[in-house]
């Protein structure tokens, strides 16, 4: 399936949380595929038309060679999708204590 079908698939909240969970380090690139059916390249590319070109790089850069992005060299493997110290968002607001 080509990029630009796998993108129109895809519903603003989807995206949003692709988006969130890739840009979080330690979340890999499995747990998008188990939450979303998307490969990692097919993340990339949602990435590629969700940031600024910039931002896109940047995140490249962090990501490529980072071994908790990809849960087969990850040293962190407790079946956990987000960062233990993540706060729960809800509604775009983050909880209050």
């Amino acid at each position: 399936m080509n990029s630009r079908k796998i993108y129109k698939k895809l519903d603003d909240a989807s995206r949003d949380r692709i988006v969130e969970m890739a840009w979080e380090d330690r979340t890999p690139f499995d747990a998008i595929t188990d939450q979303f059916g998307l490969k990692e390249q097919e993340v990339i590319e949602v990435m590629r038309r969700e940031m600024k070109a910039s931002s896109f790089r940047m995140w490249r850069e962090r990501v490529q060679g980072r071994s908790t992005k990809h849960r087969v060299s990850s040293e962190v493997d407790d079946g956990r999708h987000k960062c233990s110290r993540q706060r729960a968002i809800s509604h775009n607001k983050v909880s209050k204590r």
